[in-house]
């Protein structure tokens, strides 16, 4: 059910096209920002991030004719959760009870960093809900662990011991980017965590959500699932960790372990592929929903 639209705070980041509002189910109410009609499509955003991640992508994929739904996550955004405990599957459970009560019986789904945890979930334990998926700048969960993949991960301790009040502003760096991006465009991303329930999710996400689906992946838990939902991966040639020598190596039968599942490579692009490419990935997007559906 909706409930009113708050006055926002802090404001929202612009954006042109977009419509606002509340939803709430069990314990959460959710901030929506959708744009577009048509077969829903719906969008995860990745950390430290929220709905407008995908400002340049979603009016793209709208005007492909789909209705495409933005949602902040429990722990980001504009979103308020009752309890601030999360766990491994918190996020799967409040997509699917938004999904229930927004009537989408299967939608296409995007994901991007840590959204593509939830995306990977409802993926595998849900795939009639899901028409196609594309994941960004993550790798399957089917891949193969090695001493390759660990620099990978070498971004987590700051979020695993992430101090309340710290800036994030530094997980936006040449590093992850391949394109330095404006101080409006990072104060629009980060301007949410000035708030402390937001602030303080940060190590619940990274240690009761992203650390035990991590030791599932190197457990081969997803090599001994199928995905069945066509998914089409997406890498910046740029990441300096998740690129395609590295996938190549950690992803040589994909066929093995999914039903159907592509990799593509965009050019002048880094980890924050939507900050970096964002009609590349728009185009990708319109162009996988197409085909693979």
């Amino acid at each position: 059910m909706d409930t009113p639209t708050p006055a926002w705070s802090p404001s929202l980041p612009e954006a042109t096209g977009f419509e606002h509002r509340v939803v709430e189910t069990p314990g959460l109410r959710t901030h929506l920002a959708t744009i577009g009609e048509g077969e829903p499509v719906v969008l995860l955003h990745g950390f430290p991030q929220h709905w407008w991640q995908w400002h340049a992508i979603a009016p793209v994929i709208a005007a492909g004719g789909y209705r495409v739904i933005c949602p902040d996550l429990r722990g980001a955004g504009w979103t308020v959760a009752d309890d601030p405990r999360v766990e491994r599957e918190s996020r799967l459970r409040d997509l699917l009870a938004l999904f229930d009560v927004l009537d989408i019986e299967r939608a296409h789904l995007g994901a991007h960093d840590m959204g593509a945890i939830t995306a990977m979930q409802l993926s595998y334990d849900h795939p009639e809900r899901v028409h196609t998926a594309l994941q960004l700048s993550v790798p399957p969960g089917f891949m193969t662990f090695s001493p390759k993949v660990i620099p990978g991960f070498r971004h987590l301790p700051r979020f695993i011991w992430h101090r309340p009040g710290a800036s994030l502003r530094g997980i936006f760096s040449e590093e992850y980017l391949a394109h330095p991006i404006s101080e409006a465009t990072l104060e629009a991303h980060l301007a949410p965590m000035r708030r402390p329930d937001i602030d303080n999710a940060v190590r619940p996400l990274t240690r009761r959500m992203v650390l035990p689906e991590g030791m599932r992946m190197a457990r081969g838990v997803y090599r001994s699932q199928r995905l069945r939902v066509p998914t089409l991966f997406v890498f910046g040639r740029r990441d300096r960790y998740w690129h395609q020598e590295v996938m190549g190596r950690v992803c040589r039968t994909p066929e093995r372990y999914a039903e159907r599942a592509e990799f593509a490579y965009v050019e002048g692009a880094a980890h924050f592929i939507t900050d970096d490419a964002p009609a590349a990935v728009g185009d990708l997007a319109l162009d996988w929903f197409a085909r693979a559906a």
